[in-house]
């Protein structure tokens, strides 16, 4: 097989006479950084966005020497289709026979197993279908749902559910194997436990768990996390524990990026990175271990913003084909959708994931939605282009900021275009490494949080300072030392004391953003204006306390008595000052 237009960035680069191919063409596109972020590029694909730095005769001896050279096609692994199989288990085989235990009872809002010991012959995964309707009838009428089973290895089988009602629910499994099929029984499920609020819902612009808590996104970033020794994944739940965040994103998916390279101890499917991996055969250790970093992130009030599929691979999971693709997701979410603390992302960076149409994202989205009967939260996140965040199955809007600079000032137009809560996931991160987005200093990430909040929006916090052993926070977690979390609880605390723990963004002055409920409340943000003084109208016949801000220093000072009308605000003239007005009487 011949070099083409179709074939990828990366599998070129890895062939010798590609690579130097590429770099007579492209000098320095082999070495250049952000590589990985374009290696599953089909090459006719970046030709698009670079051939106007090429002259159309070197780009004609490149298509002629890549035609010349003989390749082999790279194993990309068994990801065939797959259907359960109507004769898995004989006639004789009774029905409900296997072994099934659930809990008596369990308290609202925590995740409920029932564990059955059943056949294993076949490949389990592909062959069996397995499900279970639970029902509660009650004096507010009857709730019913129905919940995806799924194959643990060595012949266990488990059905997850998250109640949302507190009385006896009973459930009654079906499978197309025998023995699986019409297992009942019944739990009794009591009133939540205090501190346990069920997931987090969008409530219009903003989040609440499900029993109406106030639920406040102030999120970071370590993606691949869990694939780091035990050492550096302990390391990063303490961190986590004395740190301000309530959202963490992570893949599934091992990363293979900038400061990314070592092998993980478990893959997410059966096989190794030289022989290949089997996509019709999950690894259930893995996913045991995917549901224990979910947990104890639970256990510390996190809640897991967890990434499907992103592009920054070199083990094929991010070209499995739709079948594969298919499988994955219901098996990964069928695990999943019973942990209250969980927030699902289809995708880091979807349009870099260029074996991808919008149509396979529709569709892998549908099965997220079909196999999740908690509802929770659902996005898709993008590198360039936004993601039509008007469709109905997408419940926030998960952005990375087009442009560095303006970042997050455009929330307030973002919320009014798609009517949902605005979340910048990625804002650009605090640190020192080479790439644009890891530089930012601490004091230009606290400032685009305060200006998403107050725009009514959040944002999301990623540390990338250089360390000789490649253990950066963004990467991998372990420890924080720059001086943005201090801040960003700083932030949440004045977010959590406005009316009703949120900020709503109010028609802007002439030069700054402000946040405020009518004329109760007012929260003005200067950002990187520095004002000596600052004159405030207030209405005439209402009384107000006023606080002078330095969101960097994190002080509130507190202007002595009450005031009314026009009011002269004396101000440091430095940068990140903010004004809270609040009316007491």
């Amino acid at each position: 097989m011949k070099f083409g237009p179709t074939a990828r960035l990366g599998d070129v680069l890895d062939h010798p006479e590609g690579r130097r191919a590429v770099d007579t063409l492209l000098p320095g596109l082999s070495d250049h950084p952000s590589l990985e972020m374009i290696r599953s590029m089909p090459l006719g694909n970046l030709f698009d966005h670079v051939g106007d730095t090429v002259d159309k005769d070197s780009l004609a001896v490149f298509w002629k020497t890549l035609g010349a050279i003989e390749r082999t096609v790279k194993h990309r692994g068994i990801g065939v289709a797959s259907r359960p199989l109507p004769d898995y288990e004989a006639d004789d085989v009774a029905q409900a026979s296997a072994a099934a235990t659930a809990p008596a009872s369990a308290s609202l809002w925590s995740t409920v197993e029932i564990a059955i010991t059943g056949p294993s012959h076949g490949n389990p995964f592909t062959d069996v279908e397995l499900t279970a309707d639970f029902r509660l009838d009650s004096p507010g009428g009857v709730r019913a749902a129905t919940a995806g089973g799924f194959y643990d290895g060595d012949g266990r089988w488990i059905v997850r559910f998250l109640p949302d009602a507190p009385g006896r629910w009973t459930f009654t499994t079906a499978s197309n194997a025998r023995s699986l099929d019409r297992i009942t029984g019944s739990i009794e499920i009591t009133d939540a436990v205090p501190g346990d609020h069920g997931p987090v819902r969008a409530d219009g612009f903003h989040f609440a768990h499900a029993d109406g808590t106030r639920h406040l996104p102030f999120g970071t970033t370590a993606y691949a996390w869990i694939h780091q020794p035990a050492d550096v994944r302990a390391e990063t739940l303490r961190t986590l524990a004395e740190a301000p965040f309530t959202k963490l994103r992570m893949c599934v998916f091992p990363k293979s990026y900038l400061h990314n390279t070592n092998e993980p101890d478990l893959y997410p499917f059966e096989g190794s990175p030289d022989d290949g991996f089997d996509f019709t055969r999950p690894n259930p250790a893995f996913f045991r271990h995917l549901e224990q970093s979910v947990t104890e992130l639970g256990l510390l009030g996190i809640q897991a913003d967890v990434v499907l599929f992103h592009p920054y691979d070199r083990w094929d999971f991010a070209e499995m084909g739709a079948a594969a693709d298919d499988r994955y997701t219901t098996y990964v979410v069928r695990r999943l959708s019973a942990y209250p603390n969980l927030w699902w992302s289809m995708a880091n960076e979807y349009d870099l994931m260029y074996a991808k149409t919008e149509q396979d994202w529709e569709r892998l989205a549908a099965l997220v939605v079909a196999d999740d009967p908690a509802r929770h939260l659902l996005s898709i996140h993008n590198f360039r282009p936004l993601y039509d965040h008007s469709r109905p199955w997408i419940t926030h809007a998960s952005v990375q900021a087009t442009d560095p600079y303006t970042a997050t000032v455009q929330v307030d137009a973002w919320r009014k275009e798609w009517g949902k809560p605005v979340v910048v996931d990625e804002c650009g991160y605090e640190g020192n490494l080479e790439s644009g987005w890891g530089n930012l200093s601490g004091r230009e990430l606290t400032r685009r949080f305060w200006e998403a909040a107050v725009r009514g929006g959040y944002a999301g916090h990623g540390e990338t300072y250089h360390r000789d052993d490649d253990q950066i926070w963004w990467a991998k977690g372990g420890e924080l030392t720059g001086d943005s979390p201090a801040r960003i609880a700083f932030l949440r605390r004045i977010t959590q004391e406005a009316p009703g723990g949120i900020l709503e963004p109010l028609p802007h002055t002439l030069d700054i953003p402000q946040a405020g409920v009518g004329d109760d409340y007012l929260l003005h943000y200067f950002g990187f204006f520095r004002p000596s003084f600052r004159n405030i109208t207030l209405p005439p016949d209402r009384h107000y306390r006023i606080d002078v801000i330095d969101t960097w220093n994190m002080t509130v000072d507190a202007l002595p008595g009450t005031h009314t009308g026009t009011v002269r605000v004396e101000l440091p003239g430095r940068e990140y000052m903010a004004l809270r007005i609040t009316a007491v009487r």
